[in-house]
């Protein structure tokens, strides 16, 4: 760089980690949003600004591979939970469920709300001013759209299966009935075109947890899961022709479905590899069994006999799951706890009806207590760790995280029980106090068991009651073997929803942390997972900073993030974009900058002025397109 060159900024003295490389200690020069150059001792002389990079680490700006950011575009395109630690990159539209096709509205039905209420535990609200706004009606016409957006990060978007069958199909028989062959020849169509268009590949989903959210629905899952296989190779076929990325999870109780379906990766039986995305790899606590089968599939499909391009998504985190009372996406797994799921967030009502419903209770308590007692086939899948459900019951591994009694907060289930019981014989615990007691002889004196005790917990707080619990990734070197594993992609953060349910959206940071106790060789192999990896596998541009490379970087601070826990920085705040409160995260002092394009849009602890108020990220089409 000669002295007389005009550089917007110089940042000098950084480690940089680059696409795996080694790191390097050098100075970095943006100018028109582009790197213009790199070395050391680069002149500063003609640098409109100079940063002292000097002890911090210099890396691409970070992708999250499995957002549900679709709907906050719409309110806060800024993405600000996210870009605050660093990710510079969100890809959107993931199991099934987006808004390339508009809102599809007709008559009575509302797919957005319909669709998005309980898969991720939206507002109906929020969901319902969101479907106002929409005014396109095709997937050509919503990346127009993204490109008219103020946004904060880039985005990448898929083509939503569900979505996708409710345009072809219509609503009532996208979920009731197989495809007609013009239909799916539709749908084969309106794929392809998109993908020509630029949309980065095509979603699906078949997890039991993704239920419908208005009557007289409710019982029934999200349009994608009534797709046979033969729907889903035709599709995934599609993908293959246009050498576009598939992402999908598993059926997850079926074990030779779940093979049967993610062979349609392999390049040895369908010609060329499918490249393939699946959520996720995670150590789950009651069934362990899940994680090892993961890891042999994950083998077994990108072997030399298979030929498979097939990326398990493991989560660089505890699967910690918030649940406001009942509600939390794991409930809905299991059929007495969906029951309360049914209900609109708002109609308490509805719930104590449920609650105090005979025959409900008499479920409610089979449920809760199958294979706790006794002796049976149940007992020994408990003891073995090889439960069916991943909802956990445990309740020491419970916590109280919020609720009206005071007292209780930071307590586990299992010491709240026998707190209970203790007071109701008259025992005098610390910190008990008259409203306290007064609600035990009230709600609590007739309950014998846990399951009793649950049950009467529901009836008296509701969504009052916030309780957290970690049901898989327990263990961090068992995550951090995860992350390192090159046959898994990091990812799975749902960042988007699930608002008062989970927070991941440091995630990436997180990574970060777990491959740095390996040194500068490993921080260097997860930089390049989470940036340049994570760009191939959607086949977009960006994942690095060479020269002419366009200025998503950050700066990370290695002192600030070795002392970082996450765990312990989750606040729970309210959002005016949603009217409504949301968990998040706070890393505060281990990302100084975040830019975009060349532009701040985070720097000391704070979102700069122009934040969400101009574009700064773009849309990344696929390459090939």
């Amino acid at each position: 760089m000669s002295s007389s060159a005009i550089v917007d900024t110089l940042i000098q003295n950084a480690k940089i980690f680059n696409n795996g490389e080694a790191a390097v200690v050098e100075d970095i020069a943006i100018a028109d949003g582009k790197i213009v150059a790199r070395g050391k001792n680069l002149d500063a002389e003609g640098a409109a600004r100079v940063i002292d990079g000097s002890g911090k680490w210099l890396m691409p700006g970070l992708f999250d591979i499995h957002t549900h950011y679709d709907l906050e575009l719409e309110v806060a395109p800024g993405l600000p939970e996210s870009v605050r630690h660093g990710t510079t990159s969100v890809v959107i539209a993931n199991c099934s469920l987006g808004l390339a096709f508009g809102n599809q509205r007709s008559g009575d039905i509302d797919p957005i709300v319909d669709c998005f209420a309980r898969v991720e535990n939206l507002p109906k609200s929020l969901l319902r001013s969101c479907a106002d706004k929409v005014y396109w009606d095709s997937p050509e016409a919503y990346l127009t759209h993204l490109e008219q957006l103020n946004l904060g990060p880039n985005v990448v978007t898929l083509v939503p299966h569900s979505m996708l069958r409710i345009d072809a199909m219509g609503f009532d028989a996208s979920i009731s009935r197989d495809p007609s062959d013009s239909e799916l020849k539709t749908m084969q169509a309106n794929l392809g075109a998109a993908l020509k268009q630029g949309y980065a590949g095509f979603s699906t989903d078949a997890l039991p947890f993704h239920y419908l959210a208005n009557q007289p629905n409710c019982e029934k899952t999200i349009p994608t899961q009534f797709a046979k296989y033969e729907e889903i190779k035709a599709l995934t076929q599609v993908v293959r022709d246009n050498g576009a990325v598939w992402q999908a999870t598993p059926p997850k109780d079926s074990a030779i479905n779940t093979i049967k379906t993610f062979l349609l990766t392999s390049g040895r039986l369908h010609k060329r590899p499918l490249r393939t995305t699946v959520v996720a790899a995670l150590d789950v606590a009651n069934n362990r069994k899940i994680l090892r089968l993961a890891k042999l599939l994950s083998r077994l499909l990108n072997s030399k006999f298979l030929r498979g391009d097939f990326h398990l998504q493991a989560l660089g985190a505890p699967f910690k799951v918030w649940s406001d009372g009942a509600i939390t996406p794991l409930s809905e797994e299991i059929p007495e706890l969906r029951k309360l799921n049914e209900t609109d967030m708002e109609d308490r009502g509805a719930r104590l009806r449920i609650l105090n419903d005979a025959d409900y209770i008499k479920a409610f308590r089979a449920m809760w207590l199958k294979g706790k007692h006794g002796w049976s086939v149940a007992r020994l899948k408990r003891i073995l760790n090889m439960e069916d459900y991943a909802f956990n019951r445990n309740l020491s591994d419970m916590t109280v995280e919020g609720c009206p009694i005071d007292n209780w907060v930071g307590l586990n289930m299992q010491h709240l029980l026998d707190r209970i019981i203790a007071i109701k014989r008259g025992e005098t615990l610390s910190g008990c106090n008259e409203t306290e007691k007064e609600l035990i002889n009230r709600d609590f004196f007739w309950i014998s068991d846990e399951a009793d005790f649950m049950l009467q917990l529901l009836r008296s707080f509701d969504l009052d009651l916030s309780w957290s619990t970690v049901t898989a990734n327990r263990n961090p070197e068992t995550i951090r073997e995860l992350l390192m594993n090159p046959l898994l992609m990091p990812g799975f953060n749902d960042c988007g929803a699930h608002l008062t349910n989970m927070a991941f959206y440091d995630v990436n940071l997180r990574s970060l942390k777990l491959a740095s106790s390996g040194g500068d060789k490993d921080v260097s192999y997860m930089v390049k997972r989470l940036s340049k990896d994570a760009a191939d596998l959607f086949g977009v541009k960006g994942g690095t900073i060479n020269v002419g490379d366009v200025a998503d970087l950050i700066l990370v601070d290695p002192q600030a993030l070795a002392n970082y826990d996450g765990e312990a920085k989750v606040i729970r705040q309210f959002r005016a974009e949603y009217n409504h409160d949301q968990l998040v995260n706070r890393s505060d002092g281990v990302v100084p900058l975040v830019m975009i394009a060349g532009n701040v849009a985070w720097e000391h602890d704070d979102f700069s002025s122009q934040f969400g108020k101009k574009p700064m990220g773009r849309l990344l089409r696929a390459v090939a397109h």
